[in-house]
């Protein structure tokens, strides 16, 4: 209904409803006890008015049970508030385990986006309707937000460190992209869209048999021939010489990588860290802050030799190591 009176936007993901119905809660509580305020000053200033200069007020005791109300009611309307919010926050957070990856690296002032098939779009992000996508997102520069308002999504990509987000898009259509958080002279104009599909139809253009993007994406959208992040991933991996180092092998310079994701790693200091994609990204770029048990600080930083595909390549297809 409001998304018809031009009050709210479409409403095109299973978040939609959910965020909408918090959000309207939330109003409507506030605009109740503002008119419940407001009228009680009303009604309290004309009833207790002072009518003559020498009138002496009368002495109100207190009243238990009123202030018991005034607290208990108000306490249970935020405790409500407090778990319907924080219920809904970790879903939002926790993507369901089949979901589609796509990777997001935002720069001054474009969204560049990887499918793990190969295919690359900039300022566009095609998915299949009813199929629930996870974004791994970060920036080269400075802090963008991914935000989609008709998913009811925003999420901060965060220069050094990797974010994710997901949706299930629940409608066929073109659906505004912005970046919410400013991130310099040119922040109005980085604007996308997100393209949901059939799932058929989908198919068809992740494999370059599709039509192809217009603009600027036209280039990248058309690429029939690309490879996967994670084949990309293996060819830097031997390009770089990582290969040479980190082997299954005794006398190795390197720990194997081969189910290093998802485990926990111990290091010389004793402690353990698990190994998730942030773990991995500081390992190739600072190789020294967490050096694993038994090896030695070898291995040189790869910091201003890889970018942030190069990165998400990388963690990738050490991602495909883990049954090896």
């Amino acid at each position: 209904m409001l998304e018809k009176l031009g009050l709210f936007p479409a409403a095109a993901s299973t978040h939609a409803g959910r965020v909408d119905a918090l959000y309207l809660f939330l109003i409507g509580v506030s605009a109740f006890f503002a008119i419940l305020i407001a009228t009680l000053i009303v009604v309290f200033a004309f009833k207790y008015r002072r009518r003559s200069d020498d009138e002496q007020p009368k002495l109100i005791e207190g009243s238990l049970a009123l202030e018991l109300t005034w607290s208990i009611v108000p306490f249970g309307i935020a405790m409500l508030i407090f778990l319907w919010g924080a219920q809904l926050f970790v879903s939002l957070k926790t993507p369901p385990k089949n979901a589609l990856d796509v990777f997001v690296v935002g720069r001054q002032w474009m969204w560049k986006v990887q499918h793990l098939e190969g295919r690359r779009e900039i300022d566009e992000l095609h998915v299949p309707v009813g199929r629930p996508v996870k974004l791994t997102l970060t920036s080269e520069d400075v802090i963008h937000s991914f935000f989609v308002p008709a998913f009811r999504i925003k999420q901060d990509a965060v220069p050094g460190r990797y974010t994710e987000e997901w949706f299930e898009a629940t409608a066929v259509g073109s659906y505004h992209l912005f970046c919410s958080q400013y991130c310099g002279t040119e922040h109005s104009r980085m604007i996308g869209r997100v393209v949901v599909m059939e799932p058929a139809d989908y198919q068809a253009w992740l494999s370059g048999d599709g039509r192809p993007a217009a603009g600027a994406n036209a280039a990248l959208a058309t690429n029939a021939a690309a490879v996967s992040v994670a084949t990309a991933g293996e060819g830097l991996f031997k390009d770089l010489g990582c290969a040479t180092c980190h082997k299954s092998k005794p006398g190795a310079l390197g720990p194997s990588l081969a189910g290093v994701f998802g485990s926990q790693v111990q290091l010389q200091s004793g402690a353990s860290v698990a190994a998730d994609e942030s773990y991995l990204r500081e390992s190739i770029l600072n190789p020294d802050a967490k050096i694993v048990a038994g090896y030695q600080p070898v291995m040189p930083t790869f910091q201003g030799q890889v970018s942030e595909e190069d990165l998400l390549q990388l963690i990738t297809y050490i991602k495909t190591l883990r049954s090896s």
